[in-house]
């Protein structure tokens, strides 16, 4: 069996945002050589996601207004863990909502999705570097 581990970085300029990052994970794929197998990707900050959904902007905004009622930024004295000094208690609640990893599985040297199936990063607290990790393993 072969292992294959890659970082990615993202420093997203806005506090929130939801990126395609399919195209970063087959790439991963294909330098893994691996054909068979399982691809974990998972956020390695606990103010952002890893999920699977349709590349739609509709739906991101829906995602977007429903995390924010859910979860809102603002006032920030409501939530207990700014009172640390931090402002993105409303980060950590939306990623414990979203997800924070994905498994996909390997299938003749192809990420085996169903229909409009695609990896997205969400990020809730930006403005800083963050990474996400991709481990690959399989034959």
């Amino acid at each position: 069996m072969k292992s294959y581990r890659k970082e990615l970085w993202f420093n997203i300029p806005e506090r929130r945002a939801f990126i395609n990052i399919t195209p970063q994970v087959e790439e991963c794929l294909y330098e893994s050589g691996i054909m068979e197998g399982f691809a974990l990707v998972n956020a390695m900050h606990i103010t952002a996601s890893v999920f699977i959904n349709d590349d739609e902007p509709g739906l991101h905004q829906d995602y977007d207004d429903w995390l924010e009622e859910l979860a809102p930024h603002e006032p920030i004295s409501h939530y207990r863990h700014n009172r640390t000094g931090e402002d993105n208690g409303d980060a950590h609640l939306k990623r414990q909502v979203m997800g924070r990893e994905v498994v996909v599985a390997i299938t003749k040297g192809q990420l085996d999705f169903g229909p409009w199936e695609q990896i997205f990063y969400g990020e809730f607290d930006g403005r800083r570097r963050k990474r996400i990790l991709v481990k690959i393993i399989g034959e």
